[in-house]
């Protein structure tokens, strides 16, 4: 069976000139008072009007004098901004049916309200401090000769780190927190063929050591103390600062940097990891973790917020699609910190200050982490039966003593 082509985003560095910026900014704050509108529409109407709708109220909008600056821009980023917001109504409402891949959306009562839920919340309005994007379609933009055209900005030259593989469907322009500027392109790629080495491979996550496969292998994850208590100290300062002042603008702009830092320093690490993994191994089998549980302990929350667990789990289930590999994930109610992978033997509950562990009914030491890695692979390759059986084979009774042996550090 031939694979069919995905679609998969490039992204790019460009640095506009100064009246690009003014054209960008110009654009930026048309599209964003186009979402805030067409949602300030949405919340006080009855009946959610479609895309059709709000097309024609943007059409008589730009006719008006309050908004006839709108027609300074080109008309594609507005109705795109329209277009997402439709796809946003539609995203949150499948959430509450239950309709939509994650936790569902209980009704909103005075009780509980749509910052407690589980699911897609519902869209809000955008503020000028956020992150600013503009989509352009095929008819808005064109790439030549290196070089980027988009309509009513000009000519922009990005800094093309590799080569686009098709001929891209659409372009998004991204100014973030931190007043750096991106070219995205949606791009149709095929899948590719590379030979495995492993046949799998299972990966315990964790904080001090990132990845523990279940072939020995241990991925040390990096340090982000330095960076992360200068974010900490800017913020309490931030903070403190009197609202909408120039300096209180100039301490976020450095918070804002330093955050980019440490989101690249992670992306670098994930992307460089998950490829290496995935080309290694035909099946890749993780752990579902409960992260919302995990989080909920002050001491770990930061340590646990900044490894980017999710977001390693998306990239590995992306590129195992992109590639043709299994990627298989467990049940989070596997005991697989409980169970012996040499005899199955369940020794219940441990610390999370032990650190290795001596099975005293076939004698073996095991590492707590490798150990959870092969009883991950041998769960998701079908070697090992569900919860059920695992606990009823043999239960931990009181006569019955695991032999430990704990270090200091403290890590899952």
């Amino acid at each position: 069976m031939l694979a069919q082509a995905m679609k998969a985003r490039y992204q790019y560095r460009f640095y506009p000139t100064d009246q690009q910026q003014r054209s960008l900014a110009q654009l930026f704050g048309c599209v964003r008072v186009v979402w805030n509108d067409a949602l300030a529409v949405c919340k006080q109407s009855l009946k959610l009007p479609g895309y059709n709708k709000l097309s024609a109220m943007l059409t008589q909008a730009k006719k008006t004098e309050a908004r006839i600056w709108l027609s300074e821009v080109s008309s594609v980023p507005l109705q795109q901004s329209l277009r997402h917001l439709d796809t946003a109504y539609k995203n949150f409402f499948n959430s509450r049916n239950g309709k939509r891949k994650g936790g569902k959306v209980e009704p909103v009562t005075r009780a509980a309200l749509p910052s407690e839920s589980t699911g897609v919340g519902a869209p809000r309005f955008k503020k000028k401090t956020n992150s600013q994007s503009a989509e352009f379609t095929k008819a808005a933009f064109s790439v030549k000769d290196g070089e980027v055209y988009l309509a009513k900005i000009g000519t922009i030259k990005p800094i093309w780190s590799r080569e686009l593989p098709s001929q891209a469907s659409s372009c998004t322009v991204i100014k973030d927190c931190a007043n750096s500027y991106f070219l995205s392109f949606v791009v149709e790629v095929e899948p590719e063929q590379i030979q495995a080495k492993d046949q799998s491979v299972g990966i315990d996550l964790g904080i001090k050591t990132f990845a523990t496969m279940s072939n020995g292998e241990k991925i040390q994850a990096p340090n982000y103390s330095t960076l992360d208590r200068k974010i900490r100290k800017l913020q309490r300062k931030l903070a403190r600062q009197q609202s909408c002042s120039n300096r209180r603008n100039k301490t976020r702009l450095i918070t804002a940097k330093l955050h980019n830092q440490v989101s690249d320093i992670r992306k670098d690490f994930l992307h460089k990891l998950s490829t290496k993994i995935v080309n290694d191994n035909q099946v890749i089998v993780l752990e579902d973790l409960c992260v919302s549980g995990m989080v909920k302990n002050r001491k770990l929350a930061r340590a646990i917020s900044l490894q980017g667990w999710r977001e390693f789990r998306n990239l590995c289930e992306a590129k195992s699609e992109k590639i043709n590999r299994d990627f298989r994930v467990i049940d989070k109610w596997q005991p697989t910190s409980q169970i012996c992978s040499c005899c199955g033997f369940r020794w219940g509950k441990i610390d999370l200050s032990v650190r290795s562990i001596l099975c005293l009914s076939c004698g073996t030491e095991q590492d707590r982490d490798g150990n959870a890695a092969t009883n991950i692979e041998m769960v998701g390759m079908g070697h090992r039966h569900d919860l059920k059986r695992a606990g009823s084979d043999c239960k931990t009774v009181t006569e019955q003593r695991v032999t430990v042996n704990c270090q200091e550090s403290p890590t899952f």
